[in-house]
């Protein structure tokens, strides 16, 4: 049976999360992790595009947008993957190794400065994904409101709503490989030896 379109793209998806996870973990642990690596793209994919197609509001207040715009959801995305790595390095070194991998190597005096290191990856990894959304629906909404100004600006912030709208479906796909590229990078630091 000759594969379709569909099932074309979803091993092309499959194959790219593959090598994202590949990349951050060439060893045989890295494995593991693939269908984390393909549900987690394909979740914050979906979540960052929901808002470009999507959005309802009432009044001033915007009900229904993009997951990927509040904060919070965000840090409880890299809070989970902080804590995956943690838990997997547990799991895959014992707790001495996980601790001498971690944070004593290559020296104990820098215990500090990798405690300092576990804090900023958590807030770089869910920032900059709220941080990109937050924005791109922000400047969607002022575009959009340009279109209640008149038939003129109307004329000239529908093409402009339409390019921005391509480009945040752009930025929505890179964000996504970021954040599983830099959660793979993160599980990968605690899982194998330095």
């Amino acid at each position: 049976m000759k594969p379709t379109g569909k099932q074309n793209v979803l091993e092309w998806l499959i194959d790219f999360t593959n090598g994202i996870v590949k990349s951050a973990m060439p060893g045989e642990e890295g494995k593991k992790f693939n269908l984390l690596a393909f549900t987690l793209f394909l979740f914050i994919f979906v979540s960052n595009q929901l808002g470009l197609f999507l959005q309802i509001g009432f009044g001033d207040k915007t009900l229904i947008k993009s997951p990927t715009s509040s904060p919070l959801t965000t840090l409880t995305f890299a809070f989970l993957v902080i804590l995956l790595s943690h838990f997997m390095g547990v799991i895959q070194l014992g707790f001495k190794g996980y601790l001498k991998n971690s944070y004593l190597s290559p020296v104990a005096m820098f215990i500090p400065i990798n405690l300092i290191e576990e804090f900023t990856n958590l807030l770089t990894l869910a920032l900059r994904l709220y941080g990109n959304i937050y924005a791109g629906e922000v400047l969607l909404t002022l575009i959009g409101g340009a279109v209640s100004m008149g038939p003129v600006m109307t004329v000239v912030a529908l093409p402009v709503e339409m390019i921005w709208q391509g480009f945040s479906l752009f930025i929505g796909s890179i964000q996504a490989y970021v954040f599983v590229t830099l959660s793979m990078v993160y599980i990968g630091g605690k899982v194998q030896k330095e």
